[in-house]
């Protein structure tokens, strides 16, 4: 099929990639490139050096409401548009320019997870199961109807950057399963149910700073979900310190909240209970194990963290 593809970050390179090697990418629809890094130089997006890396025209119109790219749009005689993470609305005229429509491979298992932020909020909100929808496109935010799905576990200390890779794989497979289907014509639509419908906003920086005084599976939550952007956090002695992964433990009494419980970074939460800290970052260096982190950041038992 001729196919446009539309995204920008990467997780939608491996969709972009599969598709590209089996059918016609006539074109790749993205966001321009943004300054990024220290000399705030214009880098392009993970889709755009992809598809140029592929031989394909990229795009990257300020909007699609005009006229204009309207009428650029059309003039690619597709037969269908996939959207992963692209970043626009798309107006009405697009929606109905590809003889089969556009469809979008969302990462949850809609009608839950709605909108910008479904994997962190799917591990946020405590989800034991999420997922990628591939749907067929309309106006509202991520409500058209529902063309396939594909399930996956969200383990206790799975974080939001695990679950983005494994999903990223898991879309790119299942929009290859969609398009061999709407070809032939046999893969039906469903309409979303109207129970169970949830929104995730997107992440705020102010939801980073650690409050150890919530319960541990919360704080464990918090950590994982946020992991590893913006990354949950605390300070000691004044220094901001990242925390990137860790786990709930069983109920611990004896401590207050926010003290180090024991020398491998068991800190006490407001319920009794404690979180093991897995992985930390310190400013300006890399992430690492916690007991390659306590050989140059000691954090011994009864520490305060705030």
């Amino acid at each position: 099929m001729r196919v446009i593809f539309m995204g920008t970050p990467e997780f939608s390179v491996p969709a972009l990639t599969a598709i590209a090697a089996r059918h016609q990418v006539v074109a790749v629809y993205c966001q321009p490139p943004r300054p990024a890094g220290r000399g705030q130089k214009d880098r392009p997006s993970p889709v755009q050096v992809a598809a140029e890396a592929l031989g394909i025209p990229v795009r990257y119109p300020v909007s699609l409401r005009t006229p204009e790219a309207q009428a650029d749009f059309a003039a690619l005689n597709a037969d269908i548009a996939v959207v992963a993470a692209y970043g626009l609305i798309l107006p009405q005229a697009v929606l109905d320019a590809p003889r089969l429509g556009c469809i979008n491979i969302h990462a949850s298992l809609l009608p839950r997870w709605r909108g910008a932020a479904p994997i962190h909020r799917a591990i946020l909100s405590g989800d034991t199961e999420t997922g990628v929808t591939i749907m067929q496109m309309e106006a509202g935010l991520d409500t058209g109807p529902m063309l396939l799905k594909g399930t996956m576990a969200i383990t206790p200390t799975l974080t939001t950057g695990d679950l983005h890779d494994a999903l990223s794989q898991q879309g790119a497979t299942l929009i290859l399963t969609a398009l061999d289907g709407l070809d032939a014509g046999t893969l039906p639509a469903t309409p979303q149910p109207d129970g169970g419908v949830t929104y995730a906003a997107k992440i705020d920086k102010a939801e980073a700073r650690i409050d150890w005084s919530r319960p541990a599976v919360d704080v464990a939550r918090q950590i994982n979900g946020l992991s590893p952007f913006p990354g949950a956090w605390f300070e000691v002695d004044g220094q901001r310190i990242k925390v990137l992964q860790a786990e709930a433990l069983p109920p611990r009494s004896g401590h207050p909240a926010g003290i180090v419980a024991d020398d491998l970074l068991a800190v006490a939460c407001g319920d009794g209970a404690c979180v093991r800290l897995l992985s930390l970052q310190r400013a300006g260096k890399g992430a690492l194990p916690t007991a390659d982190f306590l050989r140059g950041t000691p954090l011994p038992a009864g520490t305060a963290l705030a």
